[in-house]
C-alpha cells in the first residue's frame, strides 16, 4: 500500500465524462434492483452538519467529479454475493468495467497473504510467537539497538506491532528495474524504498508498517519452498474459489484483457499503466469485488465452523480477535462487541478500494477503483451502502459547528508551510475560513472549537498554533494518523 503524499484531497470537475454503464449479465430481482439504484443514487460524504440540509449525489457524478473512470461493487446480504456490478471505464478506449473487471487491490492484498502465514501456523510449520529469524533462511532481520534486543514475531508482523519501518510501497513503473525481494528488505538498488529495519521496540505501539509484511511474505517462502503468487493461489485463493485473483507480478498476459489502467487524481492515466510490486504480501494481489466477497464469506463461515477451507474455527477466531490498535492478524477490527467488523483498505498508484463485513449477519461490502481519488468516492458508497442495508456503522459522523468572531478568523489567515514546496494558504472570505494547497482546489473549513477546524469532503483537521505571545505562527494537520506542523511563513 503506498499514498501518496496528499493532504487536501483533489476534487475539481473533470475534463472528460466518463460514461457510466452497469453491467450485468443476466436479470436481477426487483427488490435487488431498487437497492442497486438506491445505492448509486445516495451518495453522501463522511461528515454532515448538524442542524444543516446535506446533499447526496449519483454515483455518475461523482465519478466525474473525482476523476474516477471506473468503479466495481459486489454487497453480501444475508451471507450471500446480492449483486456485484461495474460501473464506468476501465481503460481509455471505453472498455466497459464489468464484475469480472480485476483491479490490484494494494493494501487488501495483507489480509489474505496473512491468511497463508495463518495456515502455516495450523499446520505446524511455523510459530506465531517465534522470533521470526527462526523461519527466515534465504535473509536475517537484522538486530537494531533500538529494538531493546527484543527480538520480532509473526504474530506482531501480522498486527502491525513489531516496530518495523516503511509504512508503503510505491512499486516500479512498466519501464523501471524490479528488485529481487531481498533488496527490497535491505534497501538495495533498484529498491526505491529503505531497508526494512526496527525502529521501535515491539509492542511499544501499533504502527502501521507494510515493511513488516515484507518480512513475513520472506519467511513464508523460505517455509514453503514455493514461489509467493504459487503458495497463495494453491492455499488461499484457489479453496476459496476465488478464480479471478492473483499475486503474480505483474499480472500475466491472458488476464489482463480485462483488467483496470489505473489513473492519476487529474484523471490522466498513470503512465506505463499498473505498477509492478515484488512485495506481493503488502501490495501484490489482483482481484475482483466478487472474489472479496467470497473471501468474506469463508472468514464468517470458518468463524461458525461451517466451512474451513483455509483456516480452521479456532485459527480465524484468532484472526479475528482485536488487539492492539483495535487490528487482528491481518484485519482491522470494528463495530460493537455484539456486532463486530472486519475490514481492510488498499492503495496503489492509480488504485484505491475498500470493503468491511461483518462476522455474524452475512452483511458486507466491497468496493474497488481504478483512480487517485477512488479513496473519497469508495467511503461515500460504503455509506450509501450502510443506509440502503441498514447497517449499525459506516453512517456519515454528524459534527457541529461553533461560532468564532470574524476577528479570531482573521489571525488564521495566512500561508503556512507543511513541506518543500507545498504550501497551505488560509484565507478569511465573507466571514468564512477557506484553504487551498498548492496544485489544489480550496476548501472551506468549519469551527469545531475556537482553535480546530474541519473540512466536510475528506476525514482531517486542521489546528491553529499561537506562541506565548498569543500569535498565530503555526498550524498541525491531523489527518491519516499523522500529525504535521506546518509553520506560518
Amino acid at each position: 500500500m503506498f499514498s501518496r503524499s496528499r493532504f487536501w484531497v483533489v476534487c475539481a470537475g473533470m475534463c472528460v465524462a466518463w460514461p457510466v454503464m452497469a453491467q450485468k449479465s443476466s436479470p436481477v430481482p426487483t427488490d435487488t434492483e431498487q437497492h442497486i439504484q438506491h445505492v448509486t443514487a445516495g451518495l453522501i460524504g463522511g461528515l454532515i452538519l448538524k442542524g444543516h440540509e446535506h446533499e447526496t449525489h449519483t454515483l455518475a457524478e461523482r465519478m466525474q467529479q473525482l476523476h474516477v473512470p471506473g468503479v466495481s461493487i459486489a454487497v453480501l446480504h444475508d451471507g450471500k454475493i446480492e449483486w456485484a456490478r461495474g460501473f464506468g471505464t476501465r481503460n481509455g478506449d471505453g472498455a466497459p468495467v464489468d464484475a469480472e473487471t480485476m483491479f490490484q487491490a494494494g493494501s487488501i492484498s495483507k489480509p489474505l497473504a496473512a491468511m497463508a502465514a495463518l495456515r502455516l501456523v495450523q499446520q505446524g510449520k511455523i510459530s506465531l510467537d517465534s522470533d521470526i529469524n527462526t523461519y527466515l533462511t534465504s535473509w536475517k532481520f537484522p538486530s537494531e539497538a533500538v529494538a531493546g534486543g527484543k527480538s520480532i514475531t509473526l504474530r506482531e508482523l501480522l498486527t502491525h506491532t513489531a516496530g518495523t519501518t516503511v509504512h508503503g510501497f510505491p512499486g516500479y513503473a512498466s519501464d523501471a528495474p524490479v528488485p529481487t525481494l531481498v533488496q527490497v528488505l535491505n534497501g538495495e538498488k533498484p529498491a526505491n524504498t529503505p531497508a526494512i529495519r526496527s525502529e521501535q521496540p515491539p509492542l511499544k505501539e501499533w504502527k502501521y508498517s507494510g515493511g513488516g509484511y515484507t518480512v513475513m511474505q520472506q519467511a513464508v517462502i523460505d517455509v514453503a519452498k514455493e514461489p509467493f503468487p504459487k503458495l497463495l493461489h494453491d492455499s488461499v485463493l484457489a479453496p476459496m474459489g476465488m478464480t479471478r485473483s492473483t499475486y503474480e507480478q505483474p499480472l500475466p498476459e491472458p488476464l489482463r484483457s480485462n483488467a483496470a489502467v489505473p489513473y492519476r487524481g487529474d484523471g490522466k492515466p498513470v503512465e506505463g499503466g499498473a505498477h509492478t510490486y515484488p512485495e506481493m504480501a503488502a501490495a501484490g494481489l489482483w482481484t475482483t469485488p466478487t472474489d472479496l466477497a467470497k473471501y468474506a464469506m469463508e472468514v464468517e463461515q470458518s468463524l461458525n465452523g461451517k466451512a474451513n477451507h483455509v483456516l480452521n474455527q479456532e485459527m480465524t477466531r484468532q484472526m479475528l480477535t482485536p488487539g492492539m490498535g483495535h487490528w487482528g492478524l491481518g484485519l482491522e477490527m470494528g463495530g460493537a462487541d455484539a456486532n463486530p467488523y472486519f475490514s481492510h483498505g488498499g492503495a496503489n498508484e492509480g488504485f484505491r478500494n475498500i470493503f468491511a463485513a461483518y462476522e455474524k449477519n452475512g452483511e458486507g461490502a466491497f468496493v474497488m477503483t481504478n483512480g487517485d481519488n477512488g479513496g473519497q468516492l469508495g467511503d461515500e458508497i460504503m455509506h450509501s451502502i450502510a443506509a440502503e442495508y441498514n447497517w449499525p456503522d459506516w453512517r456519515p459522523t454528524v459534527r457541529e459547528v461553533v461560532a468564532v468572531d470574524p476577528a479570531v478568523l482573521a489571525q488564521y489567515a495566512g500561508t503556512y508551510q507543511l513541506g518543500p514546496n507545498f504550501d497551505l494558504v488560509v484565507k478569511l472570505e465573507d466571514g468564512k475560513l477557506i484553504t487551498q494547497a498548492t496544485g489544489q482546489p480550496s476548501f472551506p473549513i468549519y469551527a469545531e472549537s475556537q482553535t480546530k477546524f474541519f473540512p466536510l469532503d475528506f476525514p482531517a483537521e486542521l489546528e491553529f498554533v499561537k506562541d506565548d505571545k498569543g500569535a498565530v505562527n503555526a498550524l498541525i494537520l491531523h489527518q491519516g494518523g499523522r500529525d504535521m506542523k506546518a509553520p506560518k511563513k
